[in-house]
């Protein structure tokens, strides 16, 4: 058994260690709350663009466009086994103590790396790029900015890369590893499909068919110019679902070992305090002892 003053050093360890987590927890949650804020004032903007582009879908009923994949073609099941070179970007986080955030991302990755092996690999996020380069995955662009501060121009810089290029023909198909943050209760690792787009994302149940606008020069161009800039949100949407998630689990972590802590530093101040009490009791023990031992000397010296 460790004596008293190991365990009292032990004990200052264990609440330095614990006054680190919780300050970490108040931060993570402080930064929660702003990017949730930040999400929910600029949702409006790209909720309309998506109402416009639905609205020009019910008023037409075929498009041609290299944003969509033919008509006719059913997009009710991925096949990744189609010819053609894939790009694939994945959101982490710059660092780890968020629980399994990180490798939640990086196993969906995985599993479309081990489903398609012609695919390119563009990553935001630290934890991202040192796994993937250690691991021998090469990666065609790191966008070295910190994933810390998800921002409009960051969203429109990926997309106009990644568009651009899928434009080009180089990639046949778009897609996007993330943690979609839903309602906070239980954030997900998902793989979604950028590019191609098809029309059933955007077909609702309103009759209406738009008749009472024109659209200038035509429905065509105007959807080719508003796709791009769907993109854009859709990207920092995700960017914003990732942060918010990686706070969120960084949260529950450092609660999680704010009350480790705290139940080491009970246990600890349990064990103390009897290490305590027995040291007191053997001092009370020797003091006994040693006046018996002195009182029967006394009365050996009489006799």
């Amino acid at each position: 058994m460790s004596n008293a003053k190991e365990i009292k050093n032990r004990i200052g360890s264990v609440t330095d260690t614990q006054k680190i987590t919780n300050a970490m927890y108040l931060i993570a949650s402080t930064k929660l709350r702003k990017a949730r804020t930040d999400m929910t004032n600029t949702s409006p903007y790209f909720e309309t663009l998506k109402g416009e582009i639905e609205r020009i879908f019910r008023s037409i009923d075929h498009i041609d466009s290299d944003f969509f994949l033919p008509e006719g073609l059913d997009d009710s099941r991925e096949n990744f086994s189609k010819p053609g070179k894939y790009a694939i970007l994945v959101i982490t986080a710059d660092k780890g103590l968020a629980g399994s955030y990180n490798q939640s991302v990086i196993k969906e990755t995985l599993k479309l790396l081990e489903r398609h092996q012609d695919c390119e690999l563009f990553v935001v996020g630290e934890y991202g790029r040192n796994y993937f380069e250690s691991h021998g995955y090469p990666i065609s662009k790191s966008f070295l900015y910190t994933a810390q501060n998800p921002n409009m121009d960051r969203a429109r810089e990926i997309s106009n890369l990644l568009v651009e290029t899928y434009l080009s023909r180089y990639f046949k198909k778009v897609y996007l590893v993330y943690t979609d943050f839903g309602n906070g209760l239980n954030p997900t690792a998902q793989l979604s499909r950028l590019l191609p787009l098809h029309r059933s994302h955007f077909e609702t149940d309103v009759v209406d068919k738009g008749d009472d606008f024109e659209y200038f020069p035509s429905k065509k161009e105007v959807l080719e110019n508003l796709i791009p800039n769907y993109i854009t949100g859709y990207i920092y949407s995700a960017l914003v679902d990732s942060y918010c998630s990686e706070q969120n689990a960084r949260m529950m972590a450092m609660d999680r070992a704010t009350q480790n802590a705290q139940d080491i530093l009970d246990r600890l101040s349990l064990e103390y305090n009897h290490v305590r009490q027995g040291a007191i009791t053997q001092e009370i023990i020797e003091v006994s002892a040693g006046a018996k031992s002195l009182k029967l000397a006394k009365a050996k010296n009489r006799n």
